[in-house]
């Protein structure tokens, strides 16, 4: 087991090395605009997860994780290489879908922000439905003076 800075630093070396393979080595005409998000790597160094994302329409997404399996023994022989750690880990590609989750968030923040507008324009002119002030002050009586 290592510590949680180095395994942080390795995934860090991983990502970027995963990047420049696949723009610069990597020759898969099923490959498309892939961007390499993120990568981890477990404490003892064994398995690393590379994130990714794809610009395109579901096929070219499709082709390009057929593309990442298919160089993943190359990608991970240079991971070995560069890293110099004593045991490569295994690779394993996870399509990230940052990108759908923001917009879908963006949808209902839009969402929400039409049903306030909604509420507010209802709210103009509108009076209250009992007295205007409904925490009345104590009467004072004859008595309390």
């Amino acid at each position: 087991m290592v510590d949680a800075a180095r395994a942080r630093k390795i995934a860090d070396r991983i990502q970027r090395i995963v990047a420049e393979m696949l723009d610069r080595r990597v020759k898969d005409p099923r490959l498309g605009f892939v961007t390499v998000t993120d990568a981890r790597i477990t404490a003892d160094l064994r398995d690393a997860t590379v994130y990714y994302t794809v610009f395109g329409s579901p096929e070219e997404k499709a082709g390009t994780s057929a593309a990442l399996e298919s160089a993943k023994g190359l990608i991970r022989s240079e991971v070995g290489r560069q890293t110099g750690i004593r045991h490569t880990p295994s690779l394993t590609f996870v399509f990230d879908e940052v990108q759908q989750n923001a917009q879908h968030i963006e949808e209902l923040l839009a969402q929400a922000r039409r049903s306030d507008e909604e509420v507010a324009q209802k709210a103009t002119g509108a009076r209250h439905a009992g007295e205007a002030d409904p925490y009345k002050a104590p009467r004072e009586t004859e008595e309390d003076e």
